[in-house]
């Protein structure tokens, strides 16, 4: 169900896409070097509530993310996007993208600034 539900989402998104470019405009191609830039200062460790973790190294363009959680730690490969980061973790998709500290959701981290956030209760910051 959780598989047919993404391919819906993916679909809707293509034709959304599709539906909003007159026929005559040219594609535009990812801009792999904002991407990367994007990512470039998210490398090292970001930490957690409770000793987890979210780690990034790679670049440019093909990262390796390590998300230590309260069962130990697993790494990812993942892909720069515009202003994110992109694998799939136990087949779900998953983004990291910047925030603050309110915005991870956790009241660990609430007094933070810097903040990389996969998902609402899933944050990781630095300072």
């Amino acid at each position: 169900m959780r598989r047919l539900n993404l391919l819906m989402l993916i679909s809707g998104a293509a034709l959304l896409c599709a539906c909003g470019k007159p026929a005559d405009a040219p594609a535009r191609a990812p801009a792999p070097a904002s991407a990367a830039s994007t990512a470039a200062p998210w490398l090292g460790r970001w930490q957690g509530p409770e000793g987890t973790y979210l780690d990034i190294s790679g670049g440019p363009g093909t990262y390796s993310v390590t998300v230590k959680n309260l069962d130990g730690p697993r790494s990812f490969e993942a892909k720069a996007g515009t202003d994110t980061l992109v694998f799939t973790r136990d087949g779900v998709i998953e983004t990291v993208r910047a925030g603050s500290g309110p915005e991870t959701g956790m009241k660990w981290l609430a007094d933070k600034k810097d903040c990389l956030i996969v998902k609402t209760g899933e944050g990781y910051c630095r300072g």
